[in-house]
């Protein structure tokens, strides 16, 4: 193995440890970081609309600049096995997690994200919201 081979083998195995130990860490009785997530499921007036699936992307995105928002994950539908257990109806989801409930609630007032609303909720025909708190 040359020498600049070994030394990218050995960064990678030793990134891959660190991050296992770091799962291993929040899953032995540690408090999560970041226990409150907040999943929200957009389905849109025009399912087949990619411009305004696109648009409301496009939206999310600005909530990110909220300062309470730890982490923001946006999806569309994965081209998973069909199951009967899978829901798969909507069209843009979004996954929020906050350090506590309090960090929530600045969210849910924050002027970017009641723009976010009024700028982009005539693109969606319903919501579905489930907040979780790790236990």
């Amino acid at each position: 193995m040359s020498s600049t081979s070994r030394r990218k083998f050995l960064g990678t195995a030793a990134a891959l440890c660190a991050g296992g130990t770091a799962m291993a860490n929040t899953s032995h009785g540690e408090k999560p970081k970041l226990p409150l997530s907040h999943h929200v499921f957009f389905w849109l007036k025009n399912p087949d609309s990619i411009e305004d699936r696109d648009k409301l992307i496009e939206g999310l995105r600005t909530l990110k600049k909220i300062e309470t928002v730890k982490v923001l994950h946006i999806g569309v539908v994965a081209s998973t096995e069909k199951r009967d257990v899978v829901e798969n109806s909507w069209q843009v989801s979004e996954l929020m997690f906050f350090k506590n409930l309090e960090d929530q609630a600045v969210y849910q007032s924050h002027p970017i994200h009641l723009e976010f609303i009024k700028n982009y909720g005539h693109l969606w025909d319903k919501v579905i919201v489930y907040d979780t708190m790790e236990v």
